[in-house]
């Protein structure tokens, strides 16, 4: 999805919650940002909802939590934002919506960067997602086979794939799920580098250079996103060819070919 459609399709999401609440008396309306760090997607929602009558410091402003790379921190946080209390909710991740939906059942939350919330148990329904919860997802995860396909193709003597995985996230197991009968197909053996918070990014990447499988995917995590400088150095001076989820990972110099 571009860039930009996909900040209006944000922007739209949590304009129309907050529109259900211009009809109550006046004053400051606040959105919680829980996220892992302030991408420039969030950055940019402020612009966004300014075409919908909403002007950051007039009639709304923004309660901000971002773990930085400790997805373990995402309950405590969005407590404090269910606590303020919030009028809004927008996650960024399958982890912090989740975190969400488990801490209120009233306060809207919107979500988005989310391959498939119904995998994940987020919503039930993606056409008619459960209670507070509405947002948008862009279902790649059938990319993943896909993109092991493509390693394939470009390695034909391809027969171990290192996987870059964030274990605390319930995206990687639901991936590794389509992704094991694609390897079969394949006669492609997965090994699982996985990691918890981005303090261990260092050590997996180690594990990584030790084991010299024939190329690597890096799950589509925002943890990893966040040391996609790291992730992309690593991989060009041990020369091992991977595949990266996001554009993101061409900006710092992103080796061998990429989706």
């Amino acid at each position: 999805m571009r860039r930009r459609a996909f900040i209006a399709l944000l922007g739209s999401a949590a304009a129309w919650p907050l529109a259900a609440y211009a009809q109550q008396a006046g004053g400051m309306r606040r959105i919680g940002i829980l996220a892992s760090q302030p991408l420039p997607p969030i950055q940019r929602l402020s612009h966004k909802l300014r075409e919908y009558g909403y002007i950051e410091g007039q009639n709304f402003r923004f309660e901000s939590r971002f773990v930085e790379g400790r997805d373990d921190h995402y309950p405590s946080m969005v407590a404090e934002l269910v606590a303020l209390p919030v009028d809004l909710i927008v996650t960024w991740g399958a982890p912090a919506a989740l975190a969400a939906k488990q801490a209120t059942t009233t306060i809207p939350i919107v979500m988005a960067a989310i391959g498939d919330p119904v995998s994940v148990g987020i919503v039930s329904n993606l056409a008619r997602p459960d209670g507070n919860i509405t947002g948008f997802a862009t279902q790649n995860l059938d990319l993943e086979g896909k993109r092991l396909e493509l390693l394939k193709d470009l390695l034909p003597d391809l027969s171990r794939v290192g996987i870059l995985g964030n274990a605390t996230n319930p995206f990687l197991d639901v991936s590794l799920k389509r992704l094991r009968p694609a390897a079969q197909d394949l006669n492609v053996i997965l090994d699982l580098f996985d990691l918890r918070n981005s303090d261990e990014v260092e050590d997996a990447l180690l594990r990584l250079e030790q084991a010299r499988p024939d190329g690597v995917l890096v799950a589509p995590d925002l943890i990893l996103l966040t040391k996609r400088r790291e992730i992309t150095a690593a991989m060009a001076k041990s020369r091992l060819p991977a595949v990266y989820p996001f554009r993101e990972y061409a900006e710092p110099g992103g080796h061998g070919p990429w989706c």
